[in-house]
């Protein structure tokens, strides 16, 4: 059963954000982690050195695993930052600042 039909949720109308340029749908209210685990998407930044996948670990902004570069800002916490219509999303290696 769809988690949304489950809990009787009613979100406005979805809308999209990019993660590298590859369009994403996301629904109000939504962290960048939840659009883009919904979108099927588990890791989105590789550790510095060894180029390891992270996604979501801890789920609640303790961690740091999660981070990506939303709009040109680097290290966003995924599991918390809020989406809004249009976001770009990029993936982030390691700290995420180029030199």
């Amino acid at each position: 059963m769809n988690p949304l039909e489950l809990a009787r949720a009613e979100p406005g109308p979805a809308f999209t954000v990019t993660l590298d340029g590859r369009e994403i749908e996301a629904l109000p209210g939504q962290t960048v982690a939840a659009a883009l685990w919904t979108a099927g998407i588990t890791s989105w930044r590789s550790t510095r050195g060894e180029g390891r996948p992270r996604g979501i670990f801890c789920g609640i902004g303790v961690c740091f695993d999660c981070l990506v570069t939303v709009n040109d800002r680097p290290n966003q916490r995924a599991c918390l930052a809020p989406l809004r219509p249009g976001d770009a999303i990029r993936t982030q290696e390691g700290t995420g600042h180029h030199g």
